[in-house]
């Protein structure tokens, strides 16, 4: 089948390419240095013509509550009105666990997204899943000076790889609407796992737990962005993964 992936030039957007030709289907990607933009919606009729499901893991980073809104707004309706015009049988978006708990001003783009996605046009899945392995090396990214500051969170972190598998394996089945929530195989703590990235790698980064104020952030520490139900759950554990 041919597989439609917005982002497919991102993190998780490469690995649901290489899955996607690793069983056989035909990715389509959507992304800027293919001719395609999400918000413009240009080039985007053209990319899903043909596309038998669309999957959708384009993102933004932001922190800001308007501007997350404004791209999973703006995005999402324009992949799901070129996907409707063009008779696509299945839409599956790629949001994340405890997004309906924890109110950091991100999260309410995503939460925009999945309504967006839920009611659209278009049969779908919203596949949540818990935070990527990959996510404590890119927060080393925000380091000032020597000091990398990390939020205070406990996760049940999961490989890219096998969000990018699952993802697949929902896109070629029938539409879930709101999917068991996919998470990885051990709680860990989020300011332990970037100190053990910056052990592996012989950094000189001295990590600062930051203790995110109100209630999203006792609910990021308390175990809010574990998943609250039974779902798939991936193998590979962070300390394999790095």
């Amino acid at each position: 089948m041919r597989i439609a992936v917005a982002g497919g030039t991102g993190l998780v957007g490469r690995l649901v390419v290489g899955a996607a030709r690793a069983r056989g289907h035909e990715p389509i990607v959507l992304a800027r240095s293919a001719g395609v933009d999400l918000i413009t919606g240009a080039g985007l009729d053209r990319a899903v013509a043909t596309a038998d499901a669309v999957i959708d893991v384009a993102n933004v980073t932001t922190t800001s509550r308007a501007r997350s809104i404004g791209f999973f707004a703006t995005s999402t309706n324009n992949l799901l009105a070129a996907a409707a015009r063009a008779g696509v049988g299945h839409h599956v978006a790629l949001s994340i666990v405890g997004v309906d708990r924890v109110g950091l001003g991100y999260y309410a783009g995503k939460r925009r997204q999945e309504e967006l996605v839920l009611a659209g046009p278009v049969p779908a899945t919203v596949q949540r899943a818990t935070q990527f392995h990959e996510f404590a090396a890119q927060l080393l990214g925000h380091a000032v000076g020597p000091f990398v500051p990390v939020p205070r969170m406990l996760s049940r972190p999961v490989a890219a790889r096998e969000v990018a598998e699952l993802l697949v394996t929902v896109a070629a089945g029938p539409p879930l609407g709101l999917a068991p929530e996919l998470a990885g195989p051990e709680d860990k703590q989020m300011v332990a796992m970037v100190r053990q990235v910056v052990r592996a790698r012989g950094l000189r980064r001295v990590v600062v737990p930051i203790r995110v104020p109100g209630s999203a952030g006792r609910q990021m520490r308390n175990g809010g962005l574990l998943p609250a139900g039974p779902g798939p759950r991936g193998t590979e554990t962070f300390d394999e993964w790095l």
